[in-house]
């Protein structure tokens, strides 16, 4: 049993959330490695974005800032807080780039602290104004955001050329432009690569007409190489990798999983960080015939023990995995018995304990030989486990482990 894990309100809570710090520092060797197979030294870069992929920002930071040399996040708030960690804790200054949209205020903010933003779209015009009246120590360091076919944020190659950025010539007292990237469409969906190869010709055209128009400080990081890229298209690596999903040990897809060994001959171990566990509320006997859960969706054919886990959609356990999906229990599978309610699920545990003693279960994570994955539960969910570990609730309690 796992005792006296607390939340923030002090109250003991239904399930939470173990995250690995061995299978986190995994990962980053097995990327690592990867991304200086093809010449190096390459900058390895964490994607923090969504709360670390549901991870827990607050928990995943301290762990991955030692051990990679970029920081990558959707919103200038976030990404300030890893200047305050350095304070701190007396840390080194690593890389921090914004890869998301941003007001005036927050790219003055940005300036102030040495942390550098992406220039994706005409609204930077004013912010320039913004800069100048701010009077920053030193110019805002940016990366240009080339739309090399994902219709996103970026400027096109075209755009580039015919002069939407020219307003950058006259801003080299507020703005240097240090890098250049982009971001590819399918790269996780197909074994094949051919539109990805076609992205990365339109952003090499894309870095060809941003240098000839605009002032730039050589040489320009580029990136473009996300998980799947990173994992399976040696061409994309460039002088940085953006890696999200892979970090936390979850592959992109069941198409990168193959592609990977064709390409490399091998899969590279991927070890996932995250674990959820939730204690039992009830552990009871049901007789034959009992309906179980709203709806009566499930009715016991025989005599049940069943236990009421205190956890449910509200916490991000999908309600579509009534009837679907499984717990672990003492290493058993254990199926999820009629509906998921809001804050509660009912599961089947006749064959995994012997009485109706306090148990703990497994609905993310290994027991024993058996391993229940994002994957699967995505997959019974109907949707993807992006989604899955993103919406766990930020509300759950969030341990860091061996």
């Amino acid at each position: 049993m796992h005792e006296g894990i607390v939340g923030a309100t002090g109250g003991k809570v239904a399930s939470w959330l173990e995250l690995s710090a061995g299978a986190l520092a995994t990962n980053v060797a097995t990327l690592r490695a990867l991304s200086t197979e093809t010449g190096g030294p390459r900058a390895l870069g964490a994607v923090l974005k969504g709360n670390a992929y549901g991870h827990g920002l607050a928990q995943v930071l301290p762990l991955v800032h030692p051990l990679v040399d970029v920081l990558y996040f959707i919103t200038p708030g976030d990404a300030l807080t890893v200047r305050t960690l350095e304070r701190a804790r007396g840390l080194p200054s690593r890389q921090v780039l914004v890869i998301g949209a941003m007001d005036a205020e927050e790219a003055v903010a940005l300036a102030h602290e040495g942390i550098e933003a992406v220039l994706g779209d005409g609204s930077w015009r004013d912010i320039v104004t913004e800069l100048r009246r701010a009077k920053p120590a030193r110019p805002l360091r940016v990366h240009v955001h080339v739309d090399t076919g994902l219709g996103r944020e970026g400027f096109t190659p075209g755009q580039i050329s015919h002069g939407e950025l020219d307003f950058l010539r006259d801003a080299t007292d507020v703005l240097q432009v240090v890098g250049v990237l982009s971001h590819f469409a399918n790269t996780e969906d197909v074994t094949e690569q051919q539109y990805a190869e076609s992205q990365l010709d339109v952003f090499e055209a894309g870095l060809s007409a941003l240098r000839a128009s605009v002032p730039v400080q050589e040489p320009l990081q580029r990136h473009m190489a996300a998980s799947a890229a990173t994992l399976v298209l040696p061409r994309a690596r460039y002088d940085a990798q953006r890696v999200g999903i892979s970090l936390y040990g979850l592959w992109p897809s069941v198409e990168t999983r193959l592609s990977a060994r064709l390409v490399l001959g091998r899969v590279p171990e991927l070890k996932p960080v995250l674990s959820w566990r939730c204690p039992s509320q009830i552990v009871k006997w049901l007789p034959a015939g009992s309906y179980i859960g709203y709806g009566c969706t499930y009715r016991c054919a025989d005599a049940t023990r069943v236990a009421v886990l205190p956890v449910g959609y509200f916490d991000g356990y999908p309600r579509l995995l009534s009837g679907k999906a499984h717990v672990l229990v003492n290493g058993r599978r254990c199926p999820v018995l009629g509906r998921v309610m809001m804050n509660h699920i009912i599961v089947d545990v006749t064959h995994a304990t012997r009485d109706e003693r306090p148990l703990t279960a497994t609905l993310l994570g290994q027991e024993g030989d058996e391993h229940l994955h994002a994957e699967a539960l995505a997959t019974w969910a109907q949707t993807i486990h992006y989604e899955l570990v993103t919406r766990l609730g930020a509300h759950l309690r969030r341990v860091v482990v061996p």
